[in-house]
C-alpha cells in the first residue's frame, strides 16, 4: 500500500512538473534535453537499485520498530496524534536540512554530493539526481533521525511523500509570477528560492539548503533571496564541470573518486 502511493505521488507530480516546464519554462536550457533526461533518469534506476539491496530494512519499517520498541522523543512523549505526526514531519524535515549542510561542508561528503551540483541545467529530474554513496549515507543519517525522533509511521510516510515531491518542485525550471513566488516561499522552498543553491558562485552555493520548508535557512542564516546575476543571468553548475562530461553516466558514478576538488 505504502508503495502504491508513494508511486502514484511520484508520477503524478513529475508528470505535472514536466507539462509546466513545457509550458512555461524559466529559463533556456544550454543542454541536451534527452541527454540530461537519459542520464538523470538512469542515475535514478541505479539508486533505487543499490538502496533495495543495501537497505532491506527502509525508513518505514525502522519506524515501526521504534514504535514498537518506544525508542525516540515522541515514542516517550504523550501528544495527540495529529500534532505528534506534524511535530515528526517539521523535525524530520529539520534533519534532512542539517544534513544538506552537512554535506556541503566536509570534504568528503562534498565528494559525493557535488555530483548533484554538476547538472548544468535545473528540471524535474534534477531533484532525484544523486549518487548512489550519498543516498547510501542518506539513509543512514534518516534512520539514526527516525530512532531519535521516534515519528509514528505517518509521519515517515507523509514525509517521504512530500520530502519527494518538494524536491521536483523546487528543481523545476518554471515561471512562477514574483508575487506569488515571495508568498509562497514563506511556506515552502520555490523554484527561484533553490535556484540559487546551484549558482557556480560558492557563496550562493552554500545558501538555501532547504529542500521543503524554507523556515531552517532564514533562522540559521543561510538564506538569500536571489542570485547575483539574476536567475537569467546566473550560471548553474560547478566551475570545473561546465562541459559535456555532467551528461554522461559512467563519469558521474566515478566522479567522487576522482582527484579534481
Amino acid at each position: 500500500m505504502e508503495i502504491t502511493v508513494r508511486l502514484a505521488a511520484f508520477l503524478g507530480v513529475f508528470a505535472a512538473m514536466g507539462l509546466w516546464e513545457l509550458l512555461a519554462p524559466r529559463r533556456a536550457l544550454c543542454v541536451s534535453k534527452v541527454r540530461r533526461w537519459w542520464c538523470n533518469l538512469s542515475i535514478i534506476v541505479v539508486d533505487s537499485l543499490v538502496l533495495r539491496l543495501a537497505f532491506p530494512v527502509a525508513a518505514l519499517e525502522m519506524a515501526v520498530l521504534a514504535q514498537e520498541r518506544q525508542w525516540g522523543l515522541l515514542n516517550n512523549v504523550s501528544m495527540p496524534r495529529v500534532p505528534a505526526l506534524l511535530l515528526a514531519v517539521l523535525l524530520l524535515d529539520l534533519a534532512i536540512y542539517l544534513q544538506h549542510v552537512m554535506f556541503h561542508a566536509l570534504p568528503m561528503l562534498w565528494r559525493f554530493h557535488r555530483m548533484h551540483h554538476t547538472d548544468r541545467d535545473l528540471d524535474v529530474t534534477s531533484g532525484l539526481r544523486f549518487h548512489p554513496g550519498e543516498i547510501l549515507l542518506s539513509m543512514v543519517i534518516k534512520i539514526a533521525a527516525i530512532v531519535l525522533i521516534g515519528p509514528v509511521p505517518a509521519a515517515v510516510i507523509v514525509f517521504e511523500i512530500v520530502l519527494n515531491a518538494t524536491a521536483m518542485f523546487n528543481h523545476g525550471n518554471v515561471h512562477l509570477p514574483l508575487g506569488l513566488d515571495r508568498v509562497m516561499r514563506c511556506l515552502v522552498v520555490t523554484p527561484d528560492m533553490h535556484r540559487v543553491h546551484h549558482s557556480i558562485i560558492r557563496e550562493e552555493t552554500d545558501s538555501n539548503f532547504g529542500f521543503n520548508f524554507p523556515w531552517w535557512d532564514r533562522l540559521f542564516g543561510t538564506y538569500r533571496a536571489q542570485p547575483r546575476e539574476g536567475h537569467l543571468g546566473m550560471t548553474i553548475g560547478l566551475r570545473e564541470y561546465l562541459d559535456e562530461r555532467p551528461t554522461k553516466l559512467g563519469w558521474l558514478l566515478a566522479v567522487p573518486f576522482t582527484r579534481q576538488a
